[in-house]
């Protein structure tokens, strides 16, 4: 995709002003109708999606270029390669389909109380083609995306490197452990020689630290929680705890099959207003 705008950018075509994602709709009608033919750019700007908000004047200026023929040839095998990759991605979806469909369902435990509805997220366009977060909610028998900070793709890295047997670690302490997110002192004599946590090569734990820096943002208690530990101890240390956290609820979600809206074992999504909001005054 960078090497297509790079084309674009040495035609003198500044698509990037107007237009913020050349994968999208109005990007690729646009470049697959320069690699047609198409040099007006009044006909290249009426192929912009209503949703853009630069008006069609300023996509068309934006499109005046020297559509010089050897930067078009090779904008023509970017976008060759692009869909070549496209195809491959599919074909890799389909197959992960196939593997999760596979293993058995686990019906989900009867809830005590009402469950949340699941917040709606913004689809990212890589996703698979098809509903991946049901699919592990029927593997596992619980919704590891209802946990803030873990999405879709971290729940699915944590299950296919941690497994759904969750007996081989005693506790959720063992398990944050062996994930490499404890603290680690190196003591002699009643002297601390070096703190921090073990150097683990674990893809899980790679994905718990990537979902705890979303946490950013997130207006929830664990959102709370890392802003304020990102405040006085730094975003590494910061992040570093939050995984642990993480760490913990995915453990006691796979093992116990609880929900995430079960506040005596998981207090996750308590509200932010309730965790940190003063009372009144008097």
């Amino acid at each position: 995709m960078q090497r297509m705008q790079k084309a674009l950018t040495q035609m003198n075509i500044q698509l990037a002003n107007v237009i913020s994602d050349l994968s999208g709709v109005t990007g690729q009608m646009i470049v697959r109708a320069i690699i047609d033919g198409e040099r007006d750019p009044w006909k290249l700007a009426e192929l912009s999606h209503p949703r853009i908000q630069a008006s069609r004047a300023e996509i068309a200026k934006s499109l005046e270029g020297n559509w010089r023929q050897e930067l078009v040839f090779v904008l023509q095998q970017e976008l060759e390669m692009y869909d070549t990759y496209q195809r491959r991605m599919a074909e890799c979806d389909q197959q992960l389909q196939k593997h999760l469909a596979a293993f058995a369902d686990i019906v989900p435990p009867t809830a005590t109380g009402d469950v949340p509805p699941r917040k709606k997220k913004k689809q990212n366009k890589n996703n698979p083609h098809f509903h991946l977060a049901d699919e592990l909610q029927r593997i596992t028998g619980v919704d590891l995306t209802r946990i803030d900070g873990v999405d879709v793709f971290v729940a699915q890295t944590v299950i296919s490197e941690v497994g759904l047997d969750m007996s081989r670690w005693k506790t959720e302490a063992h398990f944050a452990s062996w994930l490499g997110l404890c603290p680690d002192n190196r003591i002699s004599g009643d002297k601390v020689l070096a703190r921090g946590t073990r150097h683990v090569l674990n893809r899980a734990a790679n994905a718990l630290r990537l979902g705890a820096s979303t946490l950013l943002k997130s207006q929830t208690y664990l959102g709370a929680q890392y802003r304020r530990l990102r405040g006085r101890l730094g975003a590494p240390k910061a992040i570093t705890a939050m995984a642990h956290r993480l760490a913990r609820f995915v453990y006691r979600m796979l093992k116990n099959e609880e929900t995430a809206n079960n506040k005596s074992s998981f207090s996750g999504r308590k509200p932010l207003d309730s965790a940190y909001k003063s009372p009144p005054p008097e």
